[in-house]
């Protein structure tokens, strides 16, 4: 329940999913566009470094989804996986390919999110799971 999010009232893998993506998408556009791929290298290691708590949040939500959603989640996390690995390899090679190697995480990133996406919008997974549970039973009486 802690790592599902019953503290914060919603899933909380779809918030830490933003420090990944942003430190990657924002790799990007310091290599890319200014240049200076020792930043961008930082940045991919900090969403390097943000992955495994990710990885463990997503995988405590998969233990709730059902047989369908399960199998969208699965792809998902393999495909992220992916992901991961090109950012991973785009700091052990040089500039050239570590660039390369970083548009193509970017890429498959973009994939793996689209599959998040619809998990959670087309499929509904952990729609209104915390709101049932905070829900009080009724009690006689207007108290």
């Amino acid at each position: 329940r802690l790592l599902r999010g019953a503290w914060l009232g919603h899933p909380v893998h779809p918030l830490l999913v933003t420090v990944p993506i942003g430190a990657w998408v924002c790799s990007a556009v310091l290599d890319v566009g200014f240049g200076d791929r020792a930043a961008a290298r930082r940045l991919v290691l900090v969403g390097l470094a943000a992955t495994p708590p990710t990885v463990l949040l997503g995988l405590a939500d998969f233990s709730h989804l059902d047989v369908p959603q399960r199998r969208v989640g699965a792809l998902h996390a393999v495909v992220n996986t992916l992901a991961a690995g090109c950012f991973l390899a785009s700091t052990r090679c040089g500039d050239r390919a570590a660039r390369v190697w970083g548009l193509v995480g970017l890429l498959v990133l973009s994939a793996g999110g689209a599959l998040g996406g619809h998990l959670s919008y087309a499929q509904g997974s952990g729609v209104g799971r915390w709101q049932e549970e905070a829900r009080v039973p009724a009690v006689d009486g207007p108290w």
